[in-house]
C-alpha cells in the first residue's frame, strides 16, 4: 500500500546524498508553517546507494513548533505517473537535543530501519518521494527516546490551560502536577488547581492512571475530578460521568499499529525527566 508522494523537485530522481539533502530541506522549507521557527539550523545528511537511501540522518536541534500550525499545501498528484522505482530507507535517525514543542524543549533520539518507498516520476517533470507502508513480508525495526523535564511540562500545561480556559472567563492561578513511577510501565497522575471565575475561586483535583501490559495494551483508569467547593462540584458534576466513562478505557498499541510494524516494548521513567522509549521489532 502507498501514500501520497512528496514532491522533490525536477526530474531525474537524486542520485547523490548531497542532492536528496538538499532536495529534503526545501521540502522542510516548503511544508513547514509559519509557527515553525529554525528550520535553517536544522541538519540533514544522506547517503544514496543505487535506489536505496543507506543512510537518512535528521537533527533537529534548535527547530521550534508552536501550538498551532497553518502549513502550506505540498500536494503533488501527477496526472500520471512515467516510471516508479522501489528503493529502501535503511537506516534513518532522528535526533533533536533539544527541539522545542509549545515552549516545551524535548529531547528526542530515535533510529528506524527497513522504511520503504518508490522514487515516482511524473509526466509533467517532476519527481517525488512516495512512502510505501510496511508489512509482515517488509517489517520496520527501530527505538525512540523522549524526554521532557518535569517542571517544564507543568508550565506548558499550566500556559495551554490558562490559554484554553480564558475565553470562558475561567483563570488558572495555580497548578501543581505530580506523576508518580508504579513500574517500568505504569504512572499515576494527579493534578491539583486553583481556579477563578468572576466572584467564584475553588481548589480542582483530578487523578489518573495509566499502565501498559506485556501485550501492549495501554490501561488508562482511576480517573477522578473533585471540588471541595459546592458549587464548582456541581458544576463538574454535569461532564464529571463523560469524562470518567471516557477516559477509563484500554487501548491496544499493537492492533493499532499498521502489518509490518510490531511494538515490542514501551516504557515509562519518571524522575527529574519524564523519559518515554519504545522499541520496534
Amino acid at each position: 500500500m502507498t501514500s501520497q508522494p512528496l514532491p522533490l523537485g525536477p526530474a531525474p530522481r537524486p542520485t547523490t546524498g548531497a542532492d536528496l539533502a538538499a532536495r529534503l530541506r526545501d521540502l522542510a522549507a516548503r511544508a513547514a508553517g509559519p509557527g515553525v521557527v529554525g528550520l535553517d539550523r536544522a541538519a540533514v545528511d544522506a547517503e544514496l546507494d543505487g535506489a536505496d537511501v543507506a543512510a537518512l540522518g535528521l537533527d533537529l536541534t534548535g527547530v521550534a513548533f508552536g501550538a498551532t500550525q497553518q502549513a502550506p499545501g505540498i500536494d503533488w498528484s501527477p496526472a500520471s505517473v512515467t516510471s516508479r522505482e522501489p528503493g529502501t530507507v535503511r537506516r534513518l535517525t532522528l535526533d533533536a537535543h533539544p527541539l522545542t514543542a509549545v515552549d516545551l524543549p524535548v529531547d528526542v533520539t530515535a533510529e528506524a530501519a527497513g522504511l520503504r518507498f518508490a522514487w515516482v516520476e511524473g509526466a509533467d517533470g517532476q519527481v517525488g518521494f512516495e512512502p510505501v507502508e510496511p508489512d509482515d513480508a517488509h517489517p520496520v525495526t527501530g527505538h525512540a527516546r523522549v524526554a521532557v523535564s518535569r517542571a517544564g511540562l507543568v508550565a506548558t500545561v499550566h500556559g495551554l490551560l490558562a490559554v484554553s480556559l480564558q475565553s470562558q472567563g475561567i483563570t488558572v492561578s495555580d497548578l501543581d502536577v505530580q506523576l508518580d513511577s508504579r513500574g517500568p510501565r505504569a504512572v499515576g497522575l494527579r493534578i491539583e488547581a486553583k481556579i477563578r471565575k468572576g466572584f467564584l475561586s475553588a481548589a480542582v483535583s483530578a487523578t489518573a492512571s495509566a499502565s501498559v501490559d506485556d501485550a501492549m495494551v495501554l490501561a488508562v483508569g482511576d480517573v477522578r475530578i473533585s471540588s471541595g467547593n459546592p458549587l464548582v462540584a456541581a458544576m463538574l458534576g454535569a461532564v464529571r460521568g463523560r469524562v470518567e466513562d471516557a477516559a477509563n478505557r484500554r487501548i491496544d498499541l499493537a492492533a493499532a499499529l499498521p502489518p509490518g510494524v510490531r511494538l515490542v516494548d514501551v516504557r515509562l521513567d519518571v524522575g527529574d525527566e519524564l523519559v518515554l522509549s519504545a522499541r520496534l521489532g
